[in-house]
């Protein structure tokens, strides 16, 4: 692997990194990344921010298929900090001017391609749940727009880069082949002028942030449940399938599921082997969360409910009725 100063790809990833690991959403966009730029002879970068970065990070990226890893190294880029993570990226842009400028659309990655997308005076897609590159070499960006119920395709047919972030689970993760791309490292001009506040501390949550994009089976309700108690049968049912829970937003706002258990446009997309929604109607902004879904099941009162007319199996009835006895005959045959 060689080492050079000169950028020279057209499409830059965000590879984001917490404590020294790589988050799944910025090897997914790589994936997707090589395979809009390649056809198009063009390279993909992906820009690793921090401190102290493990070669081993840069190995990794370079084996996912990167032609480049762009290496901004600094003290004060140690923790993530939008003031100091947004100047050193903009100076970058500004410099090797990419085309494209890719994120994921998480915490970190949209608080960034904002402040990214007003100092360099750029559009910005936010939350796509699809990408695409016309004749012309224009980003296309699907995005969900009227509360869901269509899908837009935005360009920026003006401004440079073309900017957009990417909730995870999107786009799958790349397979690993012999890395052929390079390092390059790049100055970094930061002083602690640059940076009005401190991080004193970094606390990590004990949890699982992304059981729900990596699970086979998939259990969700929706306002259909109706109560806190009758929620429990979604657990249950998980349970017995030895799946993970899911969630429309309104069991989320109602305090029944929390935040990280909510699929759709505002929350995770995921593409577990069985789905089986319950209660839900199937309002677009949360069925684009499980488009790639190998098989869908349904359960619902409402034969008019949208859920049915994307769903592989239907059930018309009440959960009420249907889940107590699914549930005893699951856990039956699982003991036999």
């Amino acid at each position: 692997m060689a080492v050079n100063q000169r950028v020279k790809s057209e499409i830059w990833v965000f590879a984001e990194q917490r404590q020294g690991e790589l988050v799944d959403v910025g090897l997914e966009l790589l994936g997707k990344a090589l395979e809009l730029a390649h056809p198009a002879g063009w390279k993909v970068a992906s820009v690793l921010v921090g401190h102290a970065s493990e070669k081993a990070l840069c190995e990794q990226l370079l084996s996912f298929g990167a032609d480049e890893v762009i290496v901004a190294d600094h003290p004060l880029l140690r923790s993530y900090c939008s003031q100091s993570y947004a100047k050193i990226l903009g100076k970058l842009i500004r410099e090797y001017d990419p085309k494209v400028f890719l994120l994921g659309a998480t915490a970190m990655g949209s608080d960034l391609g904002a402040r990214l997308a007003v100092r360099l005076r750029t559009g910005l897609s936010a939350h796509c749940i699809g990408l695409e590159l016309s004749p012309e070499k224009k980003l296309l960006a699907v995005v969900p727009g009227w509360g869901g119920n269509v899908l837009a395709r935005i360009y920026s047919p003006h401004t440079q880069p073309q900017m957009a972030t990417v909730m995870p689970g999107v786009f799958n993760m790349p397979q690993e082949k012999e890395a052929t791309g390079r390092i390059v490292p790049v100055d970094v001009d930061l002083n602690p002028e640059d940076v009005t506040y401190k991080i004193l501390e970094v606390k990590r949550e004990a949890g699982q942030e992304h059981a729900l994009e990596k699970a086979e089976v998939i259990i969700a309700g929706g306002w259909g449940i109706g109560s806190r108690e009758d929620w429990q049968s979604v657990e249950d049912l998980a349970s017995a399938l030895h799946g993970m829970v899911g969630a429309t937003r309104p069991p989320v706002d109602e305090g029944w599921a929390k935040e990280n258990q909510m699929i759709g446009q505002s929350g995770r997309t995921v593409h577990p082997k069985l789905y089986i929604g319950i209660g839900i109607s199937g309002e677009m902004h949360h069925m684009v969360g499980i488009q790639n879904a190998d098989f869908i099941i349904a359960v619902n009162r409402d034969p008019e409910a949208d859920i049915f007319k994307m769903c592989d199996l239907g059930v018309v009835g009440d959960f009420k009725e249907i889940l107590p006895g699914l549930i005893e005959e699951i856990r039956e045959k699982l003991q036999k």
